[in-house]
């Protein structure tokens, strides 16, 4: 494994971060494919063996059931000083009031709450899941500032949002003195690429890491056609973001198979490959579900793709619609 700093900050990240939401109790919320405890712990366990020490999940993931299964398992497997463990905040657990968004209430109840599931002190990337249309940028900004100053929280990163957004945040940290966000997790593969217009040159600007969610766009950059699985047929997002440009995205899924059978590796080593190829990429977050997908994404850091292989990965990109934002 190799590890790299978190945009322009002093924290080690591992570079391929483990997505947890596929650890989670499938009866306590979305989504269904989700992995019991059972299930879950080995593929924690491997991860940590093969050198993987940044971990990412939310409050929200199987309404905090991935929490808990995660928090359980890295006390069990791993050094709690060498890991670098990461949730989110802004979708609501609950109905009513003050149950979701990024206010200040909201911050302070949600840290507490997921350090209660994790079980541990701090979280070391307190990450807001998402833009708050109706909470002031300044009031959340602040509140995050202190729970770092209170030792709950020791980085904070933000999600998929509009560059212009982003870039105001970044602005009002320097202008008030708040802390700043090191890093960006934005939809970026090798079907969507609208990243690149602005939000990637901003970040690499700014020393913000980048640390894509869905680098294999949703699977589909990894399977043969016509593989199916739970995932695969339950996945209502899979359509969304990737429904209309279906046979644009074909060229693009079999130059990743002629790259993979050029350098005789599975396909997903490939995509991610091509994404830690961007000097701004700090560590893709790649959700497993079996040992060999933990195996393939870090064989993929060491890959070193030709300018050859680029070009054919590239080539054939269109335009695809903005999505995952709000």
């Amino acid at each position: 494994m190799e590890y790299t700093k978190l945009g322009n900050s002093g924290l080690e990240v591992s570079r391929i971060c483990l997505g947890c939401m596929t650890f989670g109790e499938p009866d306590r919320g979305n989504p269904k494919w989700t992995l019991v405890e059972e299930e879950s712990r080995p593929l924690i366990r491997k991860a940590i063996e093969m050198g993987i020490n940044f971990f990412d999940t939310a409050n929200i993931y199987s309404n905090g059931s991935s929490e808990e299964i995660v928090g359980r398992a890295l006390k069990d497997f791993a050094n709690r000083d060498e890991i670098v463990l990461a949730t989110k905040i802004n979708s609501p657990l609950r109905e009513g009031p003050n149950a979701k968004g990024l206010s200040r209430k909201a911050i302070m109840q949600e840290i507490d709450h997921s350090l209660r599931r994790l079980g541990t002190d701090y979280v070391d990337l307190y990450q807001i899941h998402r833009w708050d249309p109706v909470t002031p940028i300044e009031e959340t900004l602040e509140a995050l500032t202190d729970i770092i100053k209170a030792g709950k929280v020791r980085y904070i990163g933000a999600s998929s949002m509009h560059a212009w957004k982003f870039a105001k945040s970044l602005y009002l940290s320097d202008r008030k003195g708040w802390a700043r966000f090191i890093s960006m997790q934005n939809h970026y593969n090798l079907l969507n690429r609208e990243e690149e217009r602005e939000m990637v040159p901003l970040c690499a600007a700014e020393g913000v890491g980048l640390i894509p969610w869905s680098p294999l766009a949703r699977g589909l950059l990894a399977r043969e056609e016509g593989h199916e699985s739970l995932r695969k047929g339950t996945d209502i997002l899979r359509p969304v973001l990737y429904g209309d440009t279906e046979e644009a995205d074909a060229k693009v899924i079999n130059a990743v198979a002629n790259v993979a059978r050029r350098h005789d590796v599975p396909r997903a080593r490939i995509a991610i490959a091509w994404l830690l190829s961007n000097p701004a990429v700090a560590a893709p977050i790649v959700g497993v579900s079996r040992e060999s997908q933990i195996i393939d994404a870090v064989e993929a850091v060491s890959i070193r793709l030709t300018a050859e292989d680029i070009k054919e990965l590239t080539e054939h990109y269109v335009p695809h619609k903005i999505m995952g934002f709000e």
